[in-house]
């Protein structure tokens, strides 16, 4: 298996970074939506047409790129373990684990929408909308430049 891998690294690698950045499109707009959502009347037909949309996003998008992205990762580990021997790795993933954290979160605010749960403030949610951009800057940057 291993060497299988190490054959198809670099097809694994680019379907990991495809997974990346659906992911990443998708934790990007899905908090801009909550922006809009907390400014609808609940039970409104715009506050209903954004819960379809959140449900959709996630679920359809955002759920399934953050699995690829964690199957392709986990195999470029196996094909190429040495990666866990270099620190900069380990910062990618401490900052990747505060990714699956925002995940989490849009996911339980998801669902304080889909129940008219909603207590956060439009303001809240500008805020959190700036935490995976500012993580994948980090993120890339400690890919690209491997500064340690």
């Amino acid at each position: 298996m291993s060497d299988f891998l190490a054959d198809y690294y670099l097809w694994i690698k680019a379907l990991h970074v495809i997974s990346v950045i659906f992911w990443m499109a998708g934790m990007a707009y899905l908090p801009r939506l909550y922006v809009y959502h907390s400014q609808a009347e609940v039970g409104s037909d715009k506050s209903e047409t954004f819960k379809v949309m959140e449900r959709l996003l996630l679920r359809g998008i955002i759920n399934p790129a953050m699995i690829a992205t964690l199957v392709f990762g986990l195999l470029m580990i196996w094909a190429n373990p040495d990666l866990m021997k270099q620190g900069w790795f380990h910062a990618k993933l401490a900052l990747l684990f505060l990714m699956f954290g925002a995940h989490g979160a849009y996911s339980k605010y998801r669902k304080d929408f889909a129940a008219d749960r909603n207590t956060r403030s439009t303001k809240f949610y500008r805020i959190v909308n700036e935490v995976p951009p500012l993580l994948v800057v980090f993120i890339v940057i400690l890919v690209i430049v491997k500064p340690f």
